[in-house]
């Protein structure tokens, strides 16, 4: 061990190595600051929408005494509230909405209005702990470990120095170790901060340690092989930075085009428009027809009573539905395309050691593309809710009172 604290005493009197470990510590913990402010940021927002929800609800209670102006002009919110990790691997948490507003109108144009991307069109990523981790860490180690060597050897100590008794493990092991070791101290103790300020729970973040201590493992013995393989100091440092940028940067975003260009889904702009259309068409059919074609999927509404007037909200509703149906296919297809794309950078991943902890960080800090496209579906099973109770209200001339307006579904989260 004490061959250990030894080399952790050289390194720390190297300059270029004291510069790289302080600024990779000044990145790390500026990266959980800004990942625990996001995160506040977003609970608070979750916070801020229910309780102004609230409100809106009161006043649009005075006057919205039948189903149909409830339905219409109440919003219901729903959210995705950030898991205790999320603060160290934003993931999707980026480019999607973590609060969501809806009505019981055609949900499909409501979801995708509020996408500012679609979800998987991020390679990096913002800039988070896992960013610093997977990205920023591996070109410290490569700085403290290029000219591990080839340093000794431009120096003319490196025959002097194999020949030492027990090289190997009083010297050579205890330098690698050091460096492996001061690194993920940082690192570590910088996310334990973090994961302790956020909440999270033991496991998970024993869990997110060991990855990140795989992830440094792995770029270790790589700049281990490489800086003892007998090169230039110089020659080393382009041969790892090229490994790096391979490994990284190149290979993830050149596979991410190719399953991209392979796996064509719908664009979400073009669903809500389809959606959009489908409903205003719908103003100018045969209003009989519109309602058959709803009863066939809800027959227990069929013997509902004829129209009598110009405009009913059941027609509208009808149509609202029917306008969900026509893009029903669209969004299937987005959604299984985007899980279809997920599933094979996963597996492109498995070559790529450090995209694949990447993507385990994400899924541990549930930001991953799975857990965006499962709270899309809450939203749907919550949009179906509402709908089916609204329904006897429109379809069978059920009254409706204030204690109905009450009763009607909440959303719950996570």
């Amino acid at each position: 061990m004490k061959h250990f604290w030894r080399e952790i005493g050289f390194l720390l009197r190297q300059r270029a190595s004291l510069w790289a470990i302080a600024l990779l510590a000044a990145l790390a913990a500026g990266s959980v600051g800004l990942g625990l402010q996001e995160v506040a940021k977003q609970r608070a927002a979750i916070t801020e929408v229910i309780a102004l929800q609230e409100k809106d609800t009161a006043a649009i209670k005075v006057f919205a005494t039948e189903a149909g102006d409830a339905a219409y002009y109440r919003f219901h919110p729903t959210w995705d509230p950030p898991a205790p990790l999320a603060f160290a691997a934003l993931g999707q948490r980026d480019i999607a909405p973590s609060v969501l507003r809806i009505r019981a109108l055609a949900l499909e144009g409501q979801i995708h209005e509020n996408e500012a991307q679609n979800p998987e069109l991020t390679l990096p990523g913002r800039f988070d702990f896992a960013f610093v981790a997977i990205y920023l860490a591996p070109l410290v180690l490569i700085v403290l470990f290029y000219d591990l060597w080839s340093g000794e050897r431009e120096a003319g100590r490196l025959s002097s120095l194999q020949v030492m008794p027990k090289a190997r493990t009083r010297l050579w092991i205890p330098r690698i170790a050091a460096r492996f070791g001061l690194v993920s101290a940082i690192l570590i103790v910088v996310f334990w901060i973090g994961a302790a300020v956020s909440g999270a729970g033991l496991g998970e973040t024993l869990a997110f340690t060991a990855l990140i201590l795989v992830l440094l493992g792995f770029w270790t013995v790589i700049a281990s092989l490489v800086a003892q393989a007998g090169a230039s100091s110089p020659t080393n440092a382009a041969m790892l930075a090229t490994i790096w940028f391979v490994v990284t940067l190149i290979a993830p975003a050149g596979s991410n085009l190719v399953i991209n260009a392979t796996t064509p889904i719908p664009d979400g702009a073009a669903i809500m428009r389809e959606n959009r259309e489908a409903v205003h068409d719908a103003w100018d059919l045969d209003r009989e027809a519109t309602l058959q074609r709803f009863y066939k999927l809800y027959p227990e509404y069929a013997k509902s009573p004829p129209m009598q007037r110009p405009f009913e909200w059941k027609w509208y509703y009808a149509f609202q539905h029917l306008g969900d149906e026509q893009v029903a296919p669209m969004s299937r297809a987005y959604r299984e395309g985007i899980a279809s794309r997920d599933t094979r950078a996963g597996l492109v991943a498995l070559a790529l050691p450090p995209i694949a902890i990447q993507r385990g960080l994400h899924r541990l800090a549930r930001t991953d593309v799975a857990a965006h496209l499962a709270y899309q579906e809450r939203v749907r099973a919550y949009h179906t809710q509402l709908r089916t109770y609204y329904y006897p209200f429109l379809f069978t001339d059920k009254p409706f009172t204030p204690s109905d307006f009450d009763a009607a579904p909440k959303f719950v989260g996570r």
